[in-house]
């Protein structure tokens, strides 16, 4: 049995076509789960590595060894060269550690659960996202644990398959965007798509395909049209933008004539609107502190980042900034501030205003976010997002008969707007925002 999975930087879902009809997948109660993974234990860092008096002692013995070996060189070169090689060694046990503790499949807890039980608990280590991370540069050590997570969603979606199918589940037809978000270009889509497929191998897939998610969604709503239609489709995720140009429907085979991408999406909104309303209140444009520590703090989904911000030290910052930035390095801290973002952006599209609370930060703060704040915290992808429209507007060298618009972000009236504004004389046709692509996939896998 094959199915589709659209494996998403916020939420992942999984379908099937079952005698010519779609049947999604359920986890839980829900069609769909926020693409987060808890493990109890800590994943190891790199940066943790400190010469304990039992390593220093490794150290020394390996300088004592080399000295006759490597007559030439001097103390200094001995000495670094050792901390590498027990760096390396340490660094490698603390991997088979937490492989193994991954490894401990029914140890972890996915979606909305992995997020609670990260902030109830105060410890363990929460993945959001794993996907925005497969286009970047990785040292072998976290390529290894990136591969594992990402695994493990992909085998927890295929044993919830083969429980409600009551079949078998081997093959995969897997939703990739036009352009990954990377650190290396073109070679950061080859790279996730690599880590992609060996992932899908571990969860227990023989069969793996990829198809790009504008495709998926044109292969959707091509079963929807009775008529040919050349037809723009604007799916608009968590983490990437992608439009296809296709021709669809009148009961012949859909043609996808090409397609555009954008490394940016649903979550970019959520950074934006984080710095632009919730930073000012810990001293961004307010206390001399690097722009950059805010964009840290700010983005979860990104471990470095984060890592560089927990590691910052603010203890000489003014009140009240500096107490207030030093409970945002607190664990799980963060992760709820973005949730607060996220909340806010999804009530300011039926709602004029909108209020934070931030007891976990400071007793009595709060911060009021209106539809101006969210549209100036949101400019840099609007922007964005019209070159886009723009350069397939022009790309296309016609208007298309209708527009066809998915993707968990696509739910915003001011996205909406923002293409209706870039095409005003076709209409939009808006799909079930979170269900476009992977109906698309489950039909490919189908076929």
């Amino acid at each position: 049995m094959r199915i589709g999975i659209d494996f998403g930087t916020s939420y992942s879902a999984a379908a099937a076509l079952v005698d010519g009809r779609l049947e999604l997948i359920r986890f839980g109660e829900a069609r769909q789960f926020r693409t987060a993974v808890f493990f109890p234990e800590q994943i190891p860092n790199p940066e943790d590595f400190q010469l304990t008096p039992a390593l220093a002692a490794q150290v020394e013995s390996i300088v004592r060894a080399s000295r006759q070996q490597r007559a030439q060189a001097t103390e200094t070169q001995l000495r670094r060269d050792a901390i590498r090689v027990v760096r390396r060694q340490w660094m490698e046990e603390q991997t088979r550690s937490a492989s193994t503790v991954i490894d401990r499949f029914q140890q972890a807890l996915f979606g909305e659960e992995a997020v609670e039980a990260y902030l109830d608990e105060g410890a363990g280590h929460l993945i959001e996202s794993p996907k925005s991370m497969l286009g970047y540069r990785l040292d072998a050590p976290v390529r290894k644990i990136i591969v594992n997570i990402a695994a493990h969603i992909l085998e927890h979606m295929r044993l919830a398959a083969t429980r409600q199918l009551g079949v078998s589940v081997r093959g995969v037809v897997i939703g990739r965007p036009v352009e990954f978000r990377s650190s290396m270009g073109a070679a950061g889509g080859e790279q996730a798509l690599e880590l992609l497929r060996e992932a899908a191998g571990m969860a227990g897939f023989d069969d793996v395909s990829f198809l790009e998610e504008p495709a998926a969604a044109a292969m959707h709503y091509h079963l929807q049209l009775a008529g040919r239609q050349r037809t723009l489709i604007v799916d608009i995720g968590g983490g990437t933008t992608d439009l296809a140009w296709a021709e669809l429907g009148g009961g012949e085979a859909p043609h996808i004539h090409r397609s555009w991408g954008l490394a940016k999406g649903g979550t970019d909104l959520d950074i934006g609107l984080n710095l632009h309303s919730f930073m000012p209140h810990f001293g961004k444009g307010e206390a001399p502190i690097p722009a950059h520590h805010f964009v840290e703090a700010a983005s979860v989904h990104i471990l470095p980042k984060q890592r560089e911000f927990r590691q910052q030290n603010y203890r000489l910052v003014d009140e009240p900034f500096g107490s207030r930035l030093r409970a945002l390095q607190e664990l799980g801290a963060t992760t709820r501030l973005n949730r607060l973002a996220e909340r806010i952006k999804i009530e300011l599209g039926e709602a004029a205003q909108s209020r934070a609370l931030l007891d976990f930060i400071e007793n009595d703060l709060a911060v009021d976010v209106d539809r101006d704040d969210f549209l100036l915290g949101a400019d840099d992808f609007l922007k964005r997002l019209q070159q886009l429209l723009a350069q397939a507007r022009e790309d296309m060298g016609e208007a298309p008969g209708g527009i066809f618009l998915t993707g968990g972000s696509s739910r915003s009236p001011h996205l909406q707007a923002c293409v209706q504004a870039c095409f005003p004389e076709i209409p939009l046709v808006c799909g079930e925002a979170s269900l476009g692509v992977v109906s698309g996939l489950a039909v490919a896998a189908a076929g």
